[in-house]
């Protein structure tokens, strides 16, 4: 039994007591609080559901279209703007930021840039010395350790402030940054267009509804101190 029952159940039982018992002071702070807490508990129904006749009710999902206009706006206009993108490319120092590339680079698979390099040995003056000493065969002792130093070198490379200093001038470039919101936008549409009525009901009832609970409870304390003042006032 959630607290929205029970403020209810307490509320009506002081106005059924009030009543029995023939106290007009009682039977107010009940009546005023079972209002309250009813009133508060028809509302909160009332975000979230469309009930015929009540012009208002269902707005949540009635401003669907709005909500996730909402979203992508502020998105856009308060996270993916210009100087957020200047300031995730930057330390607080100014320096460009160094972005660790190393997962992505010991990833990379550098056979074929090996196998490059074999090709233009052979193509080249070395061709026939290297026939001599077997052929290819003989270099491919060799790929794994150029491969291994190929990947620390380039690591050690993107590590240097020259390098994230070119990349930050790079991907500040109008056209880059400009492309980069346009991708972020289409993402986000692609996930809002991903959404339905009844979700984002469902998200914000998740988020808030338990929450909400306690207006229905404070409308039930609220209209029973009203309850009471009235009583002595009438």
């Amino acid at each position: 039994m959630n607290k929205s029952t029970i403020t209810n159940l307490i509320a009506l039982a002081i106005a059924v007591a009030g009543y029995v018992l023939s106290n007009s002071i009682l039977f107010s702070v009940g009546i005023f609080a079972v209002s309250g807490a009813i009133t508060n508990a028809v509302a909160i129904h009332m975000l979230f559901e469309k009930v015929p006749g009540l012009y208002g009710s269902g707005v949540i999902p009635a401003r669907f279209e709005d909500f996730k206009a909402g979203i992508r706006d502020l998105m856009m206009k308060q996270f993916f703007t210009n100087e957020n993108i200047d300031k995730f490319l930057s330390e607080k120092s100014g320096a460009a930021s160094h972005f660790d590339l190393a997962p992505v680079i010991k990833k990379v698979d550098l056979e074929p840039a090996f196998n490059s390099l074999v090709t233009t040995i052979e193509e080249s003056s070395f061709g026939s010395m290297l026939a001599m000493f077997g052929g290819t065969e003989a270099l491919t002792p060799l790929k794994e350790p150029f491969i291994e130093k190929m990947k620390a070198s380039i690591i050690d490379i993107t590590q240097s402030d020259n390098f994230n200093e070119l990349v930050r001038n790079e991907l500040e470039q109008p056209s880059v940054v400009g492309s980069m919101k346009e991708k972020v936008e289409d993402i986000i549409n692609k996930r809002l267009e991903e959404l339905t009525p009844q979700l984002v009901k469902e998200i914000i009832q998740e988020m808030i509804k338990k929450h909400l609970g306690w207006l229905v409870v404070w409308g039930g304390v609220f209209g029973g101190i009203i309850g009471l003042i009235s009583s002595y006032i009438m």
